[in-house]
């Protein structure tokens, strides 16, 4: 299972292997932040709340472009974070920077 919060509305779906994060919000038509899909502008950063143990480790983008503390803390980009696996529960809220 699938939680994505965004600023307006919130949306529970099944965890597709392979897609994003950002995959998901947007054939859901969630309102997520982003303006590039390529990990750049960091505008899909979002906070797992639940399940980073099923999402890929997180990629070079990632490490290039958040802080270590932001990584920490559980934050991810939500274009490089893929999914692994649909069998665990995943929680992640849409948190851009601006």
């Amino acid at each position: 299972m699938l939680e994505l919060k965004s600023r307006t509305r919130s949306i529970t779906v099944e965890a597709e292997e392979g897609f994003t994060l950002l995959d998901a919000a947007i054939k859901h038509n969630l309102d997520w932040a982003f303006s590039c899909t390529r990990g750049t502008c960091a505008r899909c950063r979002c906070l797992i709340e639940e399940g980073a143990e099923f999402l890929e480790e997180v990629t070079d983008e990632e490490w290039d472009r958040l802080e270590p503390q932001e990584l920490e803390e559980g934050y991810r980009l939500g274009c490089q974070a893929v999914i692994k696996s649909g069998s665990g529960s995943i929680k992640a809220v849409n948190r851009p920077y601006f």
